[in-house]
């Protein structure tokens, strides 16, 4: 072992001894590694950087971003609709959510079947109070899975077909992954259902607006020609929010006021005065077809110059003691306020009547330029960090169809993934499905440095011999041992060398070496080549070695040392369902 190695090997295990041990942000333990390889040079300062712009990394912003957009859209929870009676706890949200992304990502990139279907979750967990935790990993897992069945589920599938090609003259087809993947993916589905509680109930971090202990904001809203909720009962349309939003008040012909019960037919013209959370009350107004109050006042339609916050009204404010409806003042013409919650009460009257009092939180919708001087004249505090789309146009089948499009590229190798899903975010952002700044938050910063600092890292195993040592020392000792176990080594060692390198240098270092062996042995490269795609797609182990893995780990709130507690017990399925499925479908001679 020369100098180099030495140097790359020893950083290597002290990072991951750094992430085991928790103690620091995981992002600045990756810069921490990267400084200390450049100092000591196996990582050339021209080449430190280059993480960015790897594939990867613009995979994983860009999946964010797509995943923010079908959040708002609205799309998957109406997808969802006639599933949520039935997932009302843990015990059935968990496998319909894994059944779900396992099933996509067995004719889609498992990075995108996940993304789909992220926002659900949260709002799902949300409402239920299930821990996201208990969710989103097993979510991640099962996308590994399912992109396991066909050629385009996962990037090994596609570079080991490659390599067969070079090997004995012939690709991998579509579907020869299918026998082995679908064997694997009914036992995954399985634990996955039920292990999830081997995974510790945490929360991610909250934010600013989440500190404020508010009751549901009331929203006014008047049913005008076309809505979808004339003819329909309450009962009809609170169920189009999950019941998570009320109808408080009616008022028909200005003066007329019913406290409706669930039966009460609604009519054209009538206001409501309804109930709920910004997103049940976000998903009532756009499925219903509602006109919220105040969003005719706003001129704000360009989504780029939007501006929509909440905000706490200080005990100076001067909105105090006006009412909601004119709190703003005649000369505020670009801002207009949406929704008011107060901590306490329950608000059953007209934005007219209804009097600011110190303590409310407002929903304000206006200007970029126009919201920030309301804010100041009105001495009021925003609550910046939490973003929200009520009285938004949230386009529902946009962001889907850009994704879908995206997929189908990448599937049939139009484009790589990268170029794909960076494409579908650079959409959004062009038809102003969103805004940038709104793009900005759904990028986990401290994910894209964690990645990025990592890859030169991994590479400078590479260049300096690192991965020619390994597979020097690994070549005697699988030409020693029977067939079947020499396969199950090529699984295991895929599976433990995936996490630090990355997929497709894993695949294109051992695939190799597993075909040649075999060669040599007299034995059929096939099941290895298998053995190498499974080891190498199966990174079920940290947070690093796949991005599906990475981009759950904020939302979900996990640490390093969460994978092993569900992704242990599923490698050691993998492998005892796997091998033998794979001596059996493709014979070792």
């Amino acid at each position: 072992m020369t100098l180099d190695q030495a140097l790359a090997f020893s950083i290597l295990f002290f990072t991951v001894a750094a992430f085991v041990w928790g103690r620091l942000p995981y992002d600045l333990v990756a810069l921490g590694a990267l400084f200390t390889g450049v100092v000591a040079g196996i990582v050339p300062l021209n080449q430190a950087f280059s993480g960015f712009a790897d594939d990867v990394v613009v995979i994983v912003a860009a999946a964010l971003i797509i995943s923010k957009a079908i959040a708002q859209s609205g799309f998957v929870e109406d997808l969802m609709r006639p599933l949520v009676p039935a997932m009302k706890s843990e015990r059935s949200q968990v496998p319909i959510f894994v059944g779900a992304v396992l099933l996509m990502s067995m004719v889609t990139k498992n990075i995108g079947a996940l993304a789909i279907f992220m926002p659900i979750v949260a709002q799902t967990a949300r409402r239920t109070g299930t821990s996201v935790s208990r969710l989103l990993m097993p979510m991640s897992f099962a996308s590994l899975i399912g992109g396991l069945v066909t050629l385009v589920g996962t990037s090994p599938n596609i570079i080991v077909s490659k390599i067969r090609d070079d090997i004995v003259g012939e690709p991998f087809r579509m579907f020869d992954y299918a026998p082995v993947g679908l064997g694997i993916a009914a036992a995954g589905f399985v634990f996955l259902s039920l292990g999830s509680r081997l995974l510790p109930q945490r929360k991610p971090g909250g934010s600013l607006g989440d500190a404020f202990s508010m009751s549901d904001y009331t929203a006014e809203a008047r049913i005008g020609e076309g809505s979808a909720a004339a003819g329909k009962t309450v009962s009809e349309i609170e169920a189009l929010a999950d019941d998570e939003a009320k109808i408080q008040i009616v008022i028909r012909e200005r003066f007329r006021r019913y406290h409706p019960a669930p039966v009460f037919r609604l009519a054209d013209g009538d206001i409501l005065i309804i109930q709920g959370d910004p997103e049940a009350l976000a998903r009532i107004v756009a499925r219903a077809g509602l006109d919220l109050f105040g969003e005719e006042a706003s001129p704000a339609a360009n989504v780029e110059t939007e501006s929509i916050v909440e905000a706490v009204v200080t005990a100076h404010s001067p909105a105090i003691g006006r009412t909601v409806a004119d709190c703003l003042g005649a000369s505020d013409t670009q801002t207009s306020v949406l929704a008011v919650s107060r901590n306490g009460e329950t608000i059953g009257r007209r934005f007219a009547r209804v009097r600011v009092k110190s303590g409310d939180v407002l929903v304000l919708k206006g200007t970029a330029e126009s919201v920030p001087e309301t804010l100041a004249n009105l001495k009021i505090l925003p609550l910046a960090e939490r973003q929200i789309v009520l009285g938004r146009n949230r386009r529902g089948v946009v962001p889907i169809a850009v994704l879908a499009l995206a997929m189908l590229l990448t599937a049939f190798g139009v484009v790589n993934a990268a170029g794909a899903f960076f494409g579908a975010a650079v959409v959004l952002l062009l038809l102003r499905v969103m805004s940038m700044n709104e793009a900005y938050h759904s990028v986990e910063a401290s994910v894209i440095v964690l990645l990025a600092a990592l890859i030169p890292l991994s590479e400078a195993i590479e260049t300096t011999g690192g991965t020619t040592l390994i597979a020097d020392a690994l070549s005697p000792f699988l030409a020693t041992v029977p067939p079947i176990a020499a396969l199950a080594v090529v699984v295991i060692v895929g599976m433990a060398v995936t996490p630090f390198l990355n997929n497709a240098a894993t695949v294109l270092m051992l695939a190799p070496i597993a075909g040649r062996i075999a060669i040599d042995l007299g034995l059929n490269p096939d099941p290895f080549l298998m053995g190498v795609a499974l080891g190498a797609a199966c990174d079920f182990l940290t947070p690093i070695g796949h991005q599906c893995n990475t981009i759950v780990m904020g939302p979900g709130g996990y640490r390093f040392g969460d994978y092993w507690r569900l992704g242990l017990p599923l490698s050691i399925i993998v492998v005892v369902v796997g091998v033998p499925l794979i001596s059996v479908v493709w014979p070792l001679s």
